[in-house]
Parts: structure tokens; sequence; C-alpha cells
């Protein structure tokens, strides 16, 4: 196999509302800047480019397409997309990379949240027959899977409400919140959708974030201490609702299994895309103790459509590239309620 790392990550500011326009460019084009200026390459030096958004979300046709003006038009590019959280762009991209026909692909995604009423705009990926003409909103549908995880004992809404305070914590300069870290005032906020509060919802998020990903000694020669990825699998579970245990979520947990190769205990640290403590706690159930949980401060504190879970996998290699972590993982979820998940492990050398 060929060995293929993260050399560069770049994210936009997260924000509640950007005057930027629905392509992204506005925010793109800086990660772009900072990627270049950071490995010592210019845009020739990319094989292959691919970008992961949604024209729901943008509210126009072939948004993705309008984005590339923040890429250039000269010289000519190798470009494909994602109507999905650029995550998956990535995987392709991995794909790309492995089949020996480029040595470098930079991966981006964007989504500007603020641009319509998110929590309706989401239904759309539902069920088209029985349950998106219902317009339940994401809030609520999240909130019947907390209340799922309570009424079985899972978790408590102090649980949830820990998970909020230590990633308010943790938030990274350019996420969208810190805030309040008081347990005893979060648990006495009204209800938004019984039993989720505001503290457990990730924020209405603008942003975009980019990764460079580079093949072998193209890696080793862009960065001293690359991110080596050493297993990525996505798996998916039934949209159906009612034909899977909400308070679980089986493709995750298999997906990691995969790509860690079956050692999931010598994880040091996870980049969970969580967008409700609730989920969170879902997730890193199957992770060992010692393993340090969103240190960026995950998506409670900044949850850019299309981009949150790339930003997962960035901060994750982040920790590889400074040193202080050694094997990590780094998970994307995309459709309701953990439906879609990706994890890849990493590495360094």
């Amino acid at each position: 196999m060929t060995d293929i790392a993260v050399v560069g990550f770049a994210q936009a500011p997260n924000v509640a509302q950007t005057a930027g326009t629905t392509n992204g460019v506005e925010m793109l084009v800086p990660c772009f800047q900072q990627l270049y200026a950071e490995l010592g390459i210019t845009k020739s030096d990319i094989g292959f480019w691919c970008s992961g958004s949604s024209d729901y979300l943008a509210g126009r046709a072939f948004s993705f397409i309008s984005a590339i003006d923040a890429i250039g038009a000269v010289p000519p590019i190798n470009e494909s997309h994602v109507e999905m959280d650029a995550a998956w762009a990535l995987y392709e991209a991995w794909i790309k990379l492995m089949t020996g026909e480029v040595e470098t692909a930079l991966v981006y995604g964007f989504g500007k949240s603020s641009a319509g009423t998110l929590a309706k705009i989401l239904a759309m990926q539902l069920d088209p027959y029985l349950v998106a003409p219902l317009w339940p909103d994401s809030l609520s549908i999240a909130g019947l899977q907390a209340r799922a995880g309570i009424d079985a004992g899972k978790w408590d809404a102090r649980a949830m409400a820990e998970v909020a305070v230590r990633n308010r914590a943790n938030a990274h300069p350019l996420a969208q919140l810190s805030g309040n870290l008081d347990i005893e005032k979060l648990l006495q906020a009204d209800y938004i959708a019984d039993p989720l509060r505001a503290h457990d919802c990730a924020p209405v998020t603008d942003g975009a974030s980019a990764i460079v990903l580079a093949a072998g000694d193209r890696a080793r020669s862009l960065r001293e201490n690359p991110a080596w990825i050493s297993g990525i699998e996505h798996l998916i579970d039934s949209p159906n609702f009612g034909a899977r245990d909400l308070t679980t979520a089986p493709s995750a947990y298999n997906a990691a299994v995969k790509a860690s190769g079956g050692d999931l205990a010598g994880i040091e640290l996870a980049e969970l895309h969580a967008p409700f403590t609730h989920q969170e706690l879902i997730l890193s159930d199957w992770l060992p103790e010692t393993a340090t949980i969103n240190p960026s401060g995950g998506t409670l504190v900044g949850n850019p459509m299309f981009s949150a879970g790339l930003e997962r996998i960035g901060h994750a290699a982040s920790r590889i590239f400074d040193g202080s972590a050694g094997r990590v993982l780094a998970h994307a979820t995309s459709g309701p309620l953990l439906q879609q998940n990706l994890v890849a492990v990493m590495e360094g050398r």
C-alpha cells in the first residue's frame, strides 16, 4: 500500500454569520494561502482537488463550481466533489492518491449555515416518504435520541452538561463558543427540545477548512512529522429510525475497529464529530478511558456544516505535527443521528 499522510491543515474562523457568499470563496482563499505559505508550495504543486459542500445549504445549484473561484482558473486543475461533509472528499482524495496517479491532493469543505433555517434544511436528508413530509427539525430528532438514552440509563443531563463544559474549556481559538463553564447554571437553563438545552446542541456556524494530503517521499519533504493515515473506513446504519437502536452507533464503532486494525486501545487522542452532547457520549463509549477527547473543543463550540468533519481530521493530525500525540483517531458523521460515519486513524513515525 502507498503511504499517505495529512501534511497541512487550515480552517476559517467559526462564526455565527459571515457576510460572504454561500459559495465559500471568501472563507476558502485565506485557507489556501495559509497552506501554500506553510508548506512552501503553489497551486501547481497540487495534483488533485476535492471538495465537500451542499447545494441545499447554499440555496443555489452547483455552488461547488463557483467555489472553484477560490482556486483560480489558471493553470487548469483536476477536480471532484462530494455532496457530503468534506471528510468524505478526503476519502475520495485518499483513493486517488492510492492509485498512484498523483502525489498530492488538496481537500476542502465549506458551508454557510446561517443562510437559511438550518434545523429545517436538514429535514431534506430524511426518509422522503414517511419522515421528511412531517418537517421534523434536527433538534427535535436529536431530543428523541437523547431521551432514549436517558430512559435506558445510559446517560443523564449532568453527564451531558459535563461534555459541554469540557468542550468549551478546550475551545480552539478559531471556535465560535467558549462561554459558561458552570454546570449548575447550565442545568437550570430552559429546554429547547426536551431533554436538550442550548449547551447540548452545536451552534449554527459558518466556516470552511482545507487539508493537504501527500504520498510517500513527497509527504516527508513537505512536513517533518506527517500524520500518516494507517487506516480509514466509512460505514452506514439504516436511515429508518425505527430499525436501529438510537442509543448506539454500530457503523461508527465498526468503522473505528476496521480503521484501527482492531487496536482501539492504542488510541491516545480522538476528535469526534458530535453535534450534540449525548452523541459524544455514544461515540466515546468504545474509546480507551485514557484517550483525550476533543482537545479542540469539537463541534459543540463550532459546527460549520460540511466542514466540521474535515476539521476533526485536521485537528487530530495537528497533534501529530506538533508531537503531542503519536496515534490519533478522527471521526466524521453525516446524515441524521449518527447515521453515516467515517473514521481515520493517523500515526506519527
